[in-house]
């Protein structure tokens, strides 16, 4: 007997947020490095959903902010593999419980002038702010928490959207903890 099984937009969202991680790696400033490292993802099929790097405060040390999804199964090897990694020093897992993490979008739409304090409203809502503005369109600026960047998106298509670009979520332990 072959069963038809629906699944619905809420359950793969509810599944896609439990497979999500989120990893700080502190590795040497090199070229390659970034390769290496995203090489054992793909080897074991998670995808990068994010990924910001920039130097650290001493310019040896780079920092990599990545967020994955995934199977849960065996994510602590792939941590273990990457922390063998020559150039890496260390590398965490972060959750919302340890750890801040905020992420900035810029989203381009156009806006007849009818509807611009409606478009400013849900901006300002989400604690944004316009950075541009034209006779027929407005660029916001939204940072903030993943939920809250998507929640603003979603609220800002009723217009028409012309281009968004994302940062990905930069992340930083609570406290005096290591990033």
């Amino acid at each position: 007997m072959i069963k038809n099984i629906v699944t619905s937009d809420t359950q793969v969202a509810d599944s896609k947020k439990r497979n999500r991680h989120t990893l700080s790696i502190r590795t040497k400033n090199e070229p390659g490095v970034l390769m290496r490292v995203a090489q054992i993802f793909a080897r074991r099929a998670y995808n990068i959903d994010s990924l910001v790097v920039a130097e650290s405060r001493d310019s040896q040390f780079a920092r990599m902010t990545i967020g994955l999804t995934g199977a849960p199964e065996g994510f602590e090897q792939i941590i273990k593999q990457v922390s063998k990694q020559v150039d890496v020093i260390h590398c965490y897992e972060h959750t919302p419980d340890d750890s801040i993490a905020k992420e900035m979008m810029m989203v381009k739409f156009l806006v007849p002038k009818s509807e611009r304090t409606d478009a400013i409203n849900i901006i300002e809502h989400f604690g944004g702010k316009t950075v541009d503005l034209t006779h027929t369109s407005m660029t916001a600026l939204v940072i903030g928490e993943l939920t809250v960047v998507d929640s603003a998106l979603e609220m800002l298509s009723q217009f028409e959207v012309i281009e968004v670009i994302r940062t990905g979520q930069v992340v930083m332990a609570r406290g005096e903890a290591s990033t």
